[in-house]
């Protein structure tokens, strides 16, 4: 199984925030295009790149419009975001991030939801007991999946556990997480559906009638935006849907670029340095009404 590594430009909780990844041999890579998919095919194991540990606050993600897709802070009209503290939860109830070698395509309307895709790679919260760490490269297994609408986008939600949870031989699919995690997949709703109220947007929409979906539904989703990322690496998809394709091992990839290119875009990269304080904002809790 090979390992993955970061490497930190900027200080957290600042706009020059990057992390970037690297194999165990230190080649560079992106952390969207260079990182398989699959950990294993039988059984099917999956890859997650963490971007938002459990209880954090901060909105980070991989910058998929910048060469490598590094982990940055989400910015919304020129600020970072962090979520807002809904009552009764404090920042995100998972481990947040996506899987890798996946793309929701904008052009591609899903006929589960009547939504095209919404750009990005596929979400996976992650339940298992273990907080992460941004950057960190989980193998995950499927449990199931829940069809969020989000501002007239299909954005997939995946529920993955960590292979090495105490719980994850007893957990295969959805219907284990309500057996033996009674309630979160009802609190995972109400999180997405209200999360966005406080910063003044409606409350969140969902295709399927907001039903979470199996296991096996959920592996067919990530097949299929599997498949739509092939098709934006291999120069398929005008103007690569806005994205940035460069990768550093994806052999035929328009983006295809060298290990000493790669060198070069980290140099020009402010040094790592110490996290920036924290906003009081993010100690508030936001009261929402019932829906």
């Amino acid at each position: 199984m090979t390992t993955y590594t970061t490497e930190a430009r900027g200080s957290e909780f600042t706009l020059e925030f990057r992390k970037y990844f690297k194999n165990s041999e230190g080649q560079i890579l992106s952390a969207m295009h260079d990182i398989p998919l699959l950990s294993s095919k039988e059984p099917p194991i999956y890859n997650m790149v963490v971007e938002v540990p459990r209880w954090s606050n901060a909105k980070m993600e991989l910058s998929t419009k910048e060469p490598l897709a590094p982990i940055k802070q989400d910015i919304k009209k020129g600020k970072l975001r962090f979520v807002n503290n809904c009552f009764p939860y404090h920042g995100y109830l998972w481990n947040y991030g996506a899987f890798p070698q996946t793309w929701e395509d904008p052009g591609h309307v899903d006929p589960r939801t009547n939504a095209k895709g919404d750009n990005d790679p596929l979400d996976v919260c992650e339940i298992g007991s273990k907080i992460a760490v941004i950057g960190e490269v989980k193998q995950v297994k499927i449990l199931g999946g829940l069809a969020m609408i989000d501002e007239g986008e299909t954005d997939w939600k995946i529920i993955a556990c960590d292979v090495t949870d105490p719980l994850a031989a007893e957990l295969n699919d959805i219907d284990d997480v309500n057996k033996l995690m009674p309630g979160l997949l009802n609190h995972t709703y109400r999180w997405f559906q209200i999360y966005k109220i406080p910063t003044g947007k409606p409350p969140s929409q969902f295709g399927l009638e907001g039903k979470f979906q199996s296991a096996d539904f959920a592996r067919k989703v990530a097949e299929e935006t599997h498949q739509q990322w092939k098709r934006l690496i291999g120069g398929e998809v005008a103007g690569n849907g806005g994205l940035d394709i460069s990768n550093t091992s994806v052999q035929g990839s328009a983006g295809l670029i060298s290990q000493s290119e790669a060198s070069s875009h980290l140099a020009g990269q402010l040094p790592a340095g110490p996290p920036a304080p924290l906003p009081e904002t993010t100690k508030l809790v936001d009261f929402v009404k019932d829906l």
